[in-house]
């Protein structure tokens, strides 16, 4: 491994031969393309290639990003809830195909009794909002949480369309986890005790109190009304569609009352499990997940018939594939984004991952042997395919495709 601090200061980590252009690209993220703070990893035939971070931690201070510096990851974190999920299904505790219901009794209230996991996972059970103001006390409390948001109705006939489930989907995996799990483990613990730390992969779904505040990364984030003035890195049908209250875009994030997203890096946020978005963790954390799950890592027993359903081809629901959220075309598998018209990512349609607003992306690529992550604490407008982001992932694939087959045998 070469050092990659040498000829930029605020670069730190380290990246194989063949793999040099990624820490170029990522240290002109700094120079030409506003990064303030990210961390980049890679992991290619089960090998960490690239493990980059620099920049600043905290926006206000100036204190500089480290290799311990954990980030608030958004929407990364539905990855990692999404794991939980293959891993228990790879221990055959639940059919995709079976209605919500057989494992919770209670989900079946408001016309839900027939939606199945697999749609359930998939977006498309309309179930995007939820019918009042959360607090985090109210999330903390796991009971009260699966009473509300099993009394919820779907906005549109579950298994006819799929709408982005921005914030909820985390909540509906979480209990169903709890009802699976011998233990009667949160999403969040079960994920702790069976995925993070057999890996030795530091992610968090609802942070530990004992981290101390001087690990985490300050996002810098914007508040609401500025979308409108950047509607072009955004998809701007969901913006507008967001104006009226009442719109199911305005639906699946109002519950929240949250003005400007890195609120989600406050303290009374990020020590509560919010399993779609508020997870905290470390890229080369993320990257190391995507690849035991890309390569069924036998410590976890992580299943190749899981794999086979987290890789399989996507159907469309009967509406087709544009998102009643997000105003676009998009795909989604098994609680992951899959490559579509709207969000091309990876090597081929086997890819799996998820974006993280802002700037962040995991993901693993089976067919390439690879898997990525980037997280960044300077968040854009963009809900994927960021500049920064994608300079650095295009160069990634360059690179492996530029690597002899001498260095390809040996990776």
């Amino acid at each position: 491994m070469h050092r990659a601090d040498h000829d930029c200061e605020t670069i730190h980590g380290t990246v194989s031969p063949g793999f040099e252009r990624v820490r170029e690209a990522f240290e002109a993220n700094f120079r030409f393309r506003g990064e303030q703070g990210a961390a980049c990893a890679i992991y290619h035939r089960g090998r960490l290639v690239v493990d980059l971070w620099g920049g600043r931690r905290c926006h206000r201070t100036a204190e500089p990003w480290t290799d311990e510096t954990l980030s608030l990851a958004f929407s990364v974190t539905k990855g990692m809830a999404a794991a939980a999920m293959a891993l228990a299904h790879s221990r055959g505790w639940y059919e995709l195909d079976a209605p919500v219901a057989e494992y919770w009794p209670e989900f079946a209230v408001g016309g839900k009794a027939a939606i199945t996991i697999r749609e359930l996972l998939s977006h498309q059970a309309g179930l995007v909002s939820i019918g009042q103001r959360l607090s985090p006390k109210i999330i903390s409390d796991h009971d009260h949480m699966a009473r509300l948001i099993a009394a919820q109705k779907p906005a549109w006939l579950p298994g006819t369309r799929h709408g982005y489930h921005t914030l909820t989907l985390g909540w509906y995996q979480n209990e169903l986890i709890r009802r699976l799990d011998p233990r009667g483990r949160s999403l969040g613990q079960f994920f702790q005790d069976e995925i993070a730390t057999p890996l030795d992969a530091e992610f968090y779904i609802g942070l530990p109190p004992s981290i101390e505040d001087h690990r985490i990364g300050q996002t810098r984030g914007f508040r609401r009304v500025q979308l409108l003035a950047n509607l072009d890195q955004l998809p701007w049908k969901m913006v507008l569609a967001g104006i009226w209250p009442r719109s199911v875009v305005a639906r699946s994030v109002d519950f929240l009352r949250v003005d400007n997203p890195a609120t989600l890096c406050s303290r009374e946020f990020r020590e509560v499990e919010i399993p779609s978005a508020g997870g905290f963790g470390q890229a080369r954390a993320v990257a190391k997940i995507y690849d035991a799950l890309a390569r069924c890592d036998q410590r976890l027993g992580f299943s190749a018939t899981t794999l086979d359903e987290l890789t399989a081809p996507t159907i469309a629901p009967p509406a087709g594939d544009r998102d009643a959220v997000l105003k676009i075309a998009t795909r989604y598998a098994m609680g992951f984004s899959r490559p579509s018209d709207g969000f091309r990512f990876g090597s081929d349609d086997r890819t799996f991952g998820c974006p993280g607003a802002g700037g962040s992306f995991g993901m693993a690529d089976p067919s390439a042997e690879l898997s990525y992550a980037y997280l960044t604490n300077a968040m854009s407008f963009r809900i994927f395919d960021d500049p920064r982001e994608r300079a650095v992932r295009e160069v990634c694939y360059d690179c492996i495709g530029s690597l002899p087959p001498r260095a390809l045998a040996a990776a």
